[in-house]
């Protein structure tokens, strides 16, 4: 299996139908089995996506090519034996509901990653783990 954790940017102007895209994201989650973390501050996206190899990268790819965001940082991509962060199609996060077990498992994912998607990962993490 395959794991790829990112974060990226909304575009400005643009105004997300979180449910929209919750929904949408569990949807097609199921149908090619991927289970995936999603946190959303209003403004950034953090993600964790896992599952088979194939899925995980179209999936990707799709998701790079969304033009509702930009400045998307790869902060993982990794071989994975199990799946990290639970079974669920989709699990969303809102700020206010940050788990702070699956934050921590990303903080550490990214700490193996370029000092630039380090800071990419802590200026979204640091307000969702003080606001917890």
């Amino acid at each position: 299996m395959r794991q790829i954790i990112y974060v990226s940017t909304l575009r400005h102007g643009v105004v997300p139908d979180t449910a929209g895209i919750v929904a949408s994201a569990r949807r097609r989650n199921a149908e090619h089995r991927l289970t995936s973390m999603l946190f959303f501050d209003g403004r950034r996206f953090l993600q964790a996506l896992e599952g088979e190899a194939k899925a995980v990268e179209a999936t990707f790819a799709r998701i790079a090519a969304d033009p509702r965001h930009h400045a998307l940082i790869q902060l993982s991509d990794r071989r994975i034996d199990r799946r990290e962060f639970g079974t669920e199609g989709l699990a969303y996060r809102a700020p206010l509901q940050a788990d702070l077990a699956a934050m921590a498992r990303m903080a550490v994912l990214a700490a193996h990653s370029g000092p630039a998607e380090q800071a990419g990962f802590a200026s979204f993490a640091a307000p969702l783990v003080r606001a917890a």
